[in-house]
């Protein structure tokens, strides 16, 4: 079969879309109702030890994935079982499944997960061919047929987010007019939603009216899952990060919790501040729903209705908009791309990238020797807690890995196993694509490069660093705002093609320091800064 082909196969386009009356075995981002097709349908669900061993996941990120494949199937009660074996074979094998008493299975989500659904289906690995039962993925907006439609229609035009989200909006109906306009008069509202953080503000809620987050409390099956990776630590397996509470949601009960807590006391403040960033308060007014949603727990449709509800009670309707367009728009695309754009995706590398991850920073700074305010501060956030919200994550932690050259499948890797809800479908398109520009310019026209000032406008980082943005070179100098200037350098002949970054080309060579730039930041090497 041709390597096309073989693509084609695995997006799955001709599965059935359900397969009711069997045993449905589910994967741990596919833990709500709507992935099964019965209201009293059996479930499989297996815990793969194997995939701790493989690589160093953050302590708290495997902590949720347990305790969410177990809260399922207490929840499930006697129309679960939960299997818990080395790997995904065994635990089929473990569970009794074959021709004569096969599992259906919604399409994974990832590649590697689908070549082995595809190959358990084929009898090629398992308990023999028929045993397990691919039906179409679900969990998205939108599916495969639809993004194909949508691409074919194109062309030769270029894929837009933008294009896409508005297609989104106008298919489901999520804030759009009779006469199919947006409602408000225009279908973004992100340039009323980059307010910089308020002054004198350490966190957001002492200038704004802001609740908590809504936070979940820990139950027996936490208190067993801390146990068992107390134990798995022990033998040897490696995690990175700390552990601590839980800090998102499970379960669809306590998922539908948070998204109304949020809702209600939240979302007011989430559009305009979207973007800010403040060192005393790193979860701000976001939802923290990113986690349930992977998890599969939230329909990604149903919790964009949900919010727009909001807008018969009052509520601000760039605030509304702007996580319509995360949850439908951004998240949608980037699953859709992650597809679409192929298995070797994950390679591309156009900015031939290769220094490795320092071990400051693969390590998420646990020696606290990073002096940085920001970068500081964000590993911190994701050390202790495993998350960061979007704009940490590119224009702190992405920008410096771009600015260094870091290799983008390292980096790929490193956001994956580090944020609790990262997931390979995640953080391809947007590490390789958004942050690193590793993919020419699929997910962007331009690198998302920047230097200090950048992030001075939209954090208190800088207030207290002992870096100045304004400075590029000597004792004083942001490593951001030097690390920018060099990366210009590197980079120039092509960004000096490009007409969204030529100018910084020319600004570059009108640096009267240029030459004392280049070489302190050719010394700095991958020291933490």
């Amino acid at each position: 079969m041709a390597e096309a082909d073989r693509g084609a196969d695995l997006l799955g386009l001709d599965l059935p879309h359900r397969d009711p009356g069997s045993t449905r075995w589910c994967f741990a981002d596919q833990l709500g109702d709507h992935f099964l097709d019965d209201g009293d349908a059996q479930v499989l669900l297996v815990e793969a030890a194997s995939v701790f061993r493989r690589r160093p996941f953050h302590r708290r990120k495997a902590h949720l994935v347990l305790s969410a494949l177990r809260h399922r199937a207490q929840e499930l009660g006697d129309r679960a079982r939960l299997v818990r074996a080395d790997t995904y074979v065994e635990g089929l094998a473990q569970a009794g499944v074959g021709p004569a008493d096969p599992v259906s299975v919604c399409d994974p989500t990832t590649w590697p997960a689908r070549r082995l659904v595809r190959r358990l289906a084929a009898g090629d690995v398992g308990p023999g061919a028929g045993s397990v039962v691919p039906v179409q993925a679900r969990g998205f907006a939108a599916g495969h047929d639809e993004f194909a439609r949508w691409v074919d229609e194109r062309g030769r035009r270029r894929l837009l987010q933008d294009d896409w989200y508005r297609r989104q909006r106008r298919r489901l109906g999520l804030l759009v007019e009779p006469d199919g306009g947006p409602v408000g008069g225009q279908w973004s509202f992100d340039e009323d939603n980059r307010e910089r953080p308020p002054r004198k503000a350490a966190q957001l809620s002492d200038a704004v009216d802001l609740a908590e987050p809504w936070w979940p409390e820990e139950d027996d099956v936490d208190a067993q899952v801390r146990h068992d990776l107390d134990a798995m630590a022990a033998d040897g397996v490696r995690f990175v990060g700390e552990d601590g509470p839980r800090r998102f949601a499970v379960t669809a009960t306590e998922a539908r919790a948070a998204l109304a807590h949020f809702l209600e006391h939240r979302l007011e403040a989430f559009g305009p501040y979207e973007d800010a960033m403040l060192h005393g308060d790193r979860w701000m007014a976001h939802s923290l729903l990113s986690v349930p949603i992977n998890l599969g727990l939230l329909d990604p449709v149903d919790v964009a209705r949900a919010a727009t509800d909001r807008l018969s009670e009052g509520a601000r309707l760039a605030s509304v908009e702007g996580f319509v367009r995360q949850v439908v728009g951004w998240r949608d695309y980037v699953w859709h791309l992650y597809w679409q754009q192929g298995e070797d995706y994950r390679d591309r590398n156009d900015l031939r990238a290769t220094t490795p991850l320092p071990a400051w920073f693969a390590d998420l700074d646990a020696d606290g020797t990073v002096r940085a305010a920001c970068l500081s501060d964000v590993l911190a956030s994701v050390r202790e807690d495993g998350w960061a919200h979007h704009i940490p994550r590119l224009m702190l932690l992405g920008n410096w890995a771009l600015q260094h050259g870091y290799d983008p499948q390292a980096t790929t890797d490193w956001f994956h196993r580090s944020f609790v809800d990262g997931y390979d479908w995640v953080m391809v398109p947007n590490v390789v694509g958004m942050a690193l520009h590793a993919d020419g310019g699929v997910m962007a026209t331009k690198p998302y490069a920047a230097g200090g000032a950048y992030i001075d406008r939209m954090s208190d980082h800088c207030k207290g660093c002992v870096y100045d943005p304004k400075v590029r070179v000597g004792e004083k100098a942001c490593p951001f705002t030097a690390g920018y200037w060099a990366f210009v350098d590197r980079h120039r002949d092509r960004m000096g093609r490009n007409p969204r970054t030529s100018r910084a080309v020319s600004g570059l060579d009108r640096l009267t320091d240029r030459d004392a730039l280049l070489a302190q930041e050719a010394e700095r090497g991958d020291a933490a800064p």
